[in-house]
């Protein structure tokens, strides 16, 4: 009998667990992930994978889970340097006495830059992969993370007042349309549109976006609903609630992603449905705030994508996507009344595959399937905080920490080994860190 050969490949990845996401809710016991390049090509048990593949490289994992790389759906990154500044306060007063007057001191392509640097080692080190990002200075943002190898989308700032970014309308969308072109065919960065608020950007800018993100083909990004003080603002201004205005103006289609949406009647979730909107929920944030509960099981049984994301270091005050699973599983099943409410499987999900069907790359990451970008994260399930082990999802969801990321890939390349970041001075970003924290302390 003839024997083929082991065919020659990058990477093989073999796991206790493997948690593909897709099909929803299977567990894989003792599986492989072969990788290729950026892409995984195959995913079968440990035995079959020894006798058909001869990786560059073999990792073993005998007490990990493997799950694809979380998605941060909803973050303003560079404001890592923020964390903790203003505290235990409401949302406008927040925004405009303390974070508004402060960004004005600091805000410039350095502050940005290291600001992301900051985020992107914790983000790796709590296994998230991905994040929509939305802050100003995109095309610093951009670049930085695709000098360290992690994937986003980046947003493209819309807002009605002059900026360290840009001082006109046109200014904001000329600079848009340069730092879209800037990403166009990169693997790991893509843009979105990030028009702020309802209740800061006018009409006409919302007429623009909405035709510019037909001809390009790209999502808006837009915190909506945020509070019931937006919606009776908007009410009293024109006469609308903020969705209605939306809606009016062309943007509830299946390109929006509306971020927090705490104040929804029936007939706005159905219509979220309809139209194929993404909606992204940040408990933490929205709880730390006293901005209201999203009614996230409701939007999930009307059908509506609902992703998660944990907003900026400053409201939050972390960028912990393990956290923020457990807290909107939590959180749902009491706004709901029903502890069968999102549950571990969906809270999964919604970190991972909704998030990536959210920012228009479910074809490309958030689950572990052939073809796909290989971007995972290894959970160690060892330990005595998560044992012992009946079901592996509820686990990751209820009782696992991030501390318990061992392992991170993006596109094939390790971005976290043992523990241990790769290719991250993380002493340099902690010097610079400090010397921002003075710089703002004393501004």
């Amino acid at each position: 009998m003839s024997q083929t050969a082991p065919q020659p490949v990058d990477l093989v990845i073999e796991a206790r667990w493997v948690v593909p996401v897709e099909p929803h809710a299977v567990v894989l016991e003792n599986h492989a992930v072969v990788v290729q390049g950026d892409r995984i090509v195959a995913l079968l048990a440990i035995a079959a994978a020894r006798a058909a593949y001869a990786p560059r490289e073999r990792v073993e994992l005998p007490e990990h889970a493997l799950i694809p790389g979380l998605i941060n759906s909803h973050t303003h990154n560079p404001m890592t340097l923020l964390r903790g500044l203003a505290d235990d306060l409401p949302l406008m007063v927040w925004l405009q006495q303390h974070i508004w007057p402060a960004e004005a001191k600091v805000m410039g392509p350095e502050f940005v830059r290291d600001g992301v640097e900051l985020a992107v080692a914790e983000m790796l080190r709590g296994g998230t992969t991905c994040a929509n990002e939305n802050y100003f200075f995109p095309d610093v943002i951009g670049a930085t993370y695709r000098r360290m190898g992690f994937r986003a989308v980046v947003g493209l700032p819309v807002i009605e007042f002059p900026t360290a970014w840009a001082k006109t309308q046109d200014e904001y969308f000329e600079r848009a349309g340069e730092v879209h072109d800037s990403f166009l065919g990169s693997n790991l960065v893509s843009t979105a549109f990030a028009p702020h608020a309802p209740y800061t950007v006018s009409d006409e800018s919302f007429e623009r976006i909405r035709m510019l993100s037909d001809q390009l083909d790209i999502p808006v990004h837009l915190h909506t609903h945020e509070t019931a003080h937006e919606v009776e603002d908007e009410k009293a201004k024109s006469g609308l609630r903020p969705f209605q205005r939306l809606q009016k103006l062309g943007l509830v289609n299946d390109r929006l992603i509306a971020v927090h949406m705490t104040q929804l009647t029936d007939g706005e979730i159905a219509a979220c449905a309809a139209a194929g909107v993404s909606v992204v929920h940040c408990p933490e944030s929205n709880l730390k705030l006293a901005s209201g509960f999203c009614p996230v099981e409701k939007l999930r049984l009307a059908g509506v994508n609902v992703a998660l994301g944990t907003d900026g270091c400053a409201s939050n005050n972390d960028l912990d996507m393990f956290g923020e699973m457990r807290t909107a599983a939590l959180l749902a099943k009491a706004v709901a009344g029903d502890a069968a409410a999102f549950d571990a499987a969906f809270a999964l999900r919604a970190a991972t595959l909704n998030g990536a069907r959210a920012i228009g790359l479910d074809a490309r990451i958030g689950s572990i399937e052939v073809g796909k970008q290989a971007d995972f994260a290894a959970v160690r399930l060892s330990d005595l905080e998560t044992q012992p082990m009946f079901h592996v999802i509820s686990q990751l969801v209820y009782a696992t920490g991030r501390h318990q990321v061992s392992d991170v890939w993006i596109a094939g390349q390790r971005k976290l080994a043992a523990r241990e970041l790769v290719g991250v001075d993380t002493a340099a970003i902690l010097e610079k860190t400090r010397s921002w924290r003075e710089r703002i302390a004393t501004a």
